[in-house]
């Protein structure tokens, strides 16, 4: 399956129904995050309700992403404690990130143009969202591929030959 998702179908057809369905990992890079909500268990809910629900039953997630998040997302996250306090959470700033990519157990994945926020890729009218596009894809190929190059990012692969080092307020690797 390799299927184009234009705007709001980036909410309907990949992450309102395919990313809570996660069952072993969900990674996720975005150079934006905010206080993105979706529609999970009968009601809209930050987007950290369902990471946190995920980790509780034993889901890995690993969020990447470019810069802080702003303060209601902070307030968020702070409220799930499964996300403070389980190594199932990974997360790390890179502010070189300008991908948006999201990968739900190795079986499905998403490439496209939308931050993870309210008018990129969330539960937001119509009238208010960004335009975006992108692709779903199942391909085994291109989801080893993407996985290599997010663990590459994650493992802080590209650190030693970074130029942009002093605008990292939280470097993955320390010293180089």
């Amino acid at each position: 399956m390799h299927e184009l998702l234009l705007n709001r179908d980036i909410y309907t057809r990949f992450l309102q129904p395919i990313l809570p369905e996660a069952k072993r990992f969900l990674w996720i890079v975005t150079a934006d995050i905010k206080d993105l909500h979706i529609e999970f268990q009968g009601s809209y809910q930050p987007l950290l309700n369902v990471l946190d629900e995920l980790v509780r039953r034993g889901v890995s997630v690993r969020l990447i992403h470019a810069k802080e998040p702003g303060p209601r997302f902070r307030d968020d996250f702070d409220k799930c404690q499964a996300l403070i306090n389980s190594e199932a959470f990974e997360r790390i700033l890179c502010p070189r990130v300008h991908t948006k990519s999201v990968v739900v157990d190795g079986r499905i994945a998403f490439v496209g143009s939308a931050n993870l926020t309210g008018a990129g890729i969330g539960a937001k009218h119509a009238d208010k969202r960004n335009f975006e596009a992108g692709f779903m894809f199942d391909d085994r190929g291109d989801i080893d591929t993407l996985m290599q190059w997010i663990d590459e990012l994650y493992l802080g692969e590209h650190c030693k030959n970074c130029r942009r080092r002093e605008y990292c307020p939280d470097p993955i690797i320390d010293h180089l």
